[in-house]
C-alpha cells in the first residue's frame, strides 16, 4: 500500500515522540497534528505517569498544541498522525476538534475506536466523521508497544 509522504514523515515524528515515552516509562505513543500543507502544528506524547493525568494520551497533548499553535479548536482540514488506533476518549477528542483526517500506525485490538473494537471516528450516528488510515508504519509502532510490554511482562 502507498501512503502520502506527508503522513509518512509525520509518522516518523511521531514513532520517535512514541519512543521518548517509553524511555521514560510510560506506553510508547506518539502524535503529530499536521495542518492542510502537511506542515506539524502540534505533537505530543504519553504523558500520563510522567504528568499523573490519566487524559494525557499523546492524541489529547498533540491536539491541544495544535489548537493553541492556531488559535481555535476547530481543527478541520487538519490530520492527526498517530502510532497507535485511538482509544475511545481520544476518537472523542478526534470528533471534537473537528480534525478532518486521522492516521495511525498499529491497531489495538483491546481497546481501539477507529476500526477494531469500536468505530467512533466514523460513526453514521455522530454529526462529524474523519478519515481514517490505518496502518502506516504499522510494524515498528507495533515493535516499539511489544517491547515495551514485553520488560514488564
Amino acid at each position: 500500500m502507498t501512503f502520502d509522504p506527508a503522513d509518512l514523515a509525520a509518522m516518523d515524528r511521531a514513532l520517535a515522540l512514541a519512543a521518548a515515552a517509553g524511555e521514560a516509562g510510560d506506553v510508547p505513543v506518539g502524535a503529530v497534528v499536521t495542518d492542510a500543507a502537511g506542515r506539524a502544528i502540534g505533537e505530543g506524547r504519553n504523558l500520563r505517569e510522567v504528568a499523573h493525568d490519566p487524559t494525557a494520551h499523546a492524541e489529547v497533548v498533540a491536539l491541544r498544541a495544535a489548537a493553541a499553535a492556531v488559535g481555535s479548536w476547530n481543527l478541520e482540514g487538519c490530520t492527526l498522525v498517530v502510532t497507535l488506533e485511538p482509544c475511545i476518549m481520544c476518537a472523542g477528542a478526534v470528533l471534537q476538534s473537528r480534525v478532518s483526517r486521522l492516521v495511525f500506525g498499529a491497531w489495538d485490538e483491546k481497546a481501539g475506536a477507529a476500526g477494531s473494537m469500536y468505530d467512533v471516528v466514523r460513526d453514521r450516528r455522530l454529526p462529524y466523521r474523519a478519515e481514517v488510515v490505518a496502518g502506516v508504519r504499522e510494524a515498528e509502532a507495533s515493535a516499539l508497544l511489544r517491547a515495551f510490554f514485553d520488560v514488564r511482562r
